[in-house]
């Protein structure tokens, strides 16, 4: 088997915890499913020889963890640099740079305390990704990105906006 299938195969196997992530309501339960899918994506990066990416994910795993039990602006921060950093240490021009966009965006939303604001903000983040993805020619990770978003507005309009609707009903 070839690098590349098996990175496609690591995709495959990430898209379902990013699918059921935000079918959960619960923020640490989306973030845990986000961890495990990251650990994926990170050895997917890396078989794609993506290494500002695969760098990106391996903090994105820590993050994630980490944002289990803390929502802190200080932690949060440390993570911003970290992706920083590891995008300056790897830089392989503009691909870094929006995939450097894309963990920023996450990071912030990971420390969001209410699952609201981290679905609105994970869509932006999950935008970035879905561009680099299709810039370093991985389809699967292309299609990954686009059911994550699609399940995120699902998960969204499932908690937030269909029961708004229902209200103006009754």
């Amino acid at each position: 088997m070839s690098a590349f299938f098996i990175s496609q195969l690591l995709i495959g196997i990430a898209i379902l915890f990013d699918l059921a992530s935000f079918q959960f309501k619960d923020r640490r339960k989306i973030v845990g499913c986000l961890c495990i899918a990251g650990v994926l994506i990170c050895s997917h990066f890396v078989l794609l020889q993506q290494y500002t990416a695969a760098g990106l994910m391996a903090v994105a795993v820590i993050r994630y963890f980490s944002s289990i039990f803390t929502t802190s602006t200080f932690v949060m921060l440390i993570f911003i640099l970290c992706s920083l950093c590891v995008t300056a240490y790897t830089f392989n021009g503009v691909v870094s740079l929006i995939s450097c966009v894309g963990a920023v965006m996450q990071t912030i939303a990971a420390f969001c305390p209410k699952d609201k604001k981290l679905r609105q903000l994970m869509i932006v983040g999950t935008s970035f990704w879905l561009l680099h993805n299709y810039l370093v020619n991985s389809p699967t990770a292309v299609i990954m990105e686009a059911l994550f978003i699609s399940s995120n507005l699902f998960g969204y309009y499932r908690f937030y906006i269909k029961p708004n609707l229902t209200k103006c009903t009754r």
